[in-house]
């Protein structure tokens, strides 16, 4: 006759083997997974590399003038700390969204700072109530019609965006 602490020993053998068994499935699935993400990551990778690519910021203004105007002057009037033209008239500055590819690069490479720094500076002259934000919009091609349709303004598009009207 078996001894009740025989039954224990046995069932947590079987029950030992068991586990083992389904940690063993679970991690070679894990493998499985981690490959297919990886090959995943390597197939789609030069995609978006090459979408990046396409999107070197241009700044452009309503009087052609965009090219001219030094490193120094461009942070100002993207900061919102320039506020009219040596004429006199007002600056209008248009943005893409916060998180919208070309912006992205736009705010490091040619200001020199990351998208946040640029929101949070904006943020602070609105509820101090110093200043307006710049006009948000949605797409480069939008931000081109918007600064050929207002008079003393300023954004930015992709070097391979810019449509020139004159030549249709």
């Amino acid at each position: 006759m078996r001894q009740p602490n025989d039954f224990c020993f046995a069932h947590t053998s079987i029950m030992a083997r068991f586990a083992a068994g389904t940690l063993q499935v679970f991690v070679l699935t894990l493998f499985r997974l981690q490959r297919v993400l990886l090959l995943s990551v390597i197939i789609l990778l030069p995609n978006t590399t090459l979408q990046a690519g396409d999107l070197k910021p241009v700044l452009l203004d309503s009087n052609g003038q965009a090219k001219h105007y030094s490193s120094e002057t461009v942070r100002e009037i993207f900061f919102m700390r320039l506020g009219s033209w040596p004429d006199g008239s007002p600056i209008h500055v248009f943005v893409l969204p916060d998180n919208h590819p070309l912006h992205v690069r736009f705010a490091k490479e040619i200001l020199g700072v990351y998208p946040f720094q640029l929101r949070s500076a904006w943020d602070r002259i609105v509820y101090s109530g110093t200043g307006v934000a710049p006009t948000t919009v949605e797409t480069p091609e939008e931000m081109q019609m918007r600064i050929k349709g207002t008079p003393g303004s300023i954004g930015y598009i992709g070097d391979k965006g810019i449509i020139d009207e004159s030549s249709k």
